[in-house]
């Protein structure tokens, strides 16, 4: 009886059809390397982002992920696609902000606020000098990963696997930097090399997300799910697990959820990953309080 009244709910046929709806989808190419690659995405925002919210590095990502505009825009521009651009733009800034914060003596979020206001600047100027159809810049900014084809999965499964080698194979010089760069110095660790190379990895990252969730919400990728983990865990190696997890659960999640009720793959992902987010707050906030 329960079944036959359930099957007379409209409410059932809109689930039932949205479901027939992904199925159908998940048939197609475009949709499955668009899950594949935000998977792939997850795992690297998360191994990366376990890092940077340590280091808090954040505001670094961020900036980077939004000089990106300029790339963006040299691109149309230059009618050469904006993705190639994005890769040695993205890599050269972070180098030279990650310079300018060496040089001087100003805080680095000073240093990281000048350069994101004056490449911002720069960005908006030369996006006002592209005439005509801007298609291939607003998807940039906003993401659209169903439009990822084979090259950017293959970019971002080699970003994937170099950052992975390079950070699981050095794991213990890592954390002691991370800990504490003056000790790591004294320990004979290369302090400044580790440095550039994991900016070097951090730029190509944020490069690579740009075009699953744009410019304005790429940050998301490497802060949410690290953020989320260190609430669950303060034991380094079950955090860089969990932070992994997260990330690669949640871009998954997101990704059928975007199928499900046809909204935008990008920002659904970011949005399974604050709520996500407020859950484990939620949750660890009343066992402390039932503790």
């Amino acid at each position: 009886m329960r079944l036959f009244l359930l099957m007379f709910n409209p409410d059932f046929y809109f689930a039932v059809t949205n479901i027939q709806n992904l199925v159908t989808l998940l048939q197609f190419p475009f949709m499955q390397r668009a899950l594949a690659g935000g998977v792939l995405m997850g795992l690297l925002g998360g191994l990366l982002g376990s890092f940077v919210t340590l280091r808090q590095l954040s505001f670094f990502s961020h900036a980077v992920g939004h000089a990106a505009l300029i790339g963006v825009a040299l691109g149309v521009l230059l009618h050469i696609e904006p993705t190639l651009m994005l890769l040695p733009f993205t890599l050269v800034f972070g180098l030279v902000v990650l310079y300018l914060i060496d040089q001087t003596d100003l805080a680095s979020d000073n240093v990281l606020s000048i350069v994101l206001s004056g490449a911002l600047a720069v960005g908006v100027i030369l996006t006002s000098l592209i005439k005509g159809y801007r298609g291939n810049l607003m998807a940039v900014l906003f993401g659209d990963i169903l439009a990822i084809n084979t090259t950017d999965l293959i970019l971002t499964a080699i970003v994937l696997v170099g950052a992975a080698v390079f950070l699981l194979s050095t794991l213990r010089q890592q954390i002691l930097l991370t800990l504490n760069p003056a000790v790591a110095q004294v320990q004979g660790i290369p302090v400044q090399l580790y440095r550039y190379f994991f900016v070097v990895l951090l730029s190509l990252a944020v490069a690579v997300a740009i075009k699953a969730v744009g410019v304005l919400l790429v940050n998301a990728f490497l802060v949410i799910p690290a953020s989320s983990a260190k609430l669950l865990s303060h034991h380094f190696t079950r955090f860089l697990t969990l932070s992994v997890f997260l990330g690669a659960i949640s871009s998954l999640a997101g990704m059928v959820i975007s199928g499900l009720f046809n909204l935008a793959s990008g920002p659904s992902i970011v949005l399974v990953q604050f709520v996500l987010f407020l859950a484990i707050f939620g949750t660890a906030k009343l066992i402390i309080k039932t503790a």
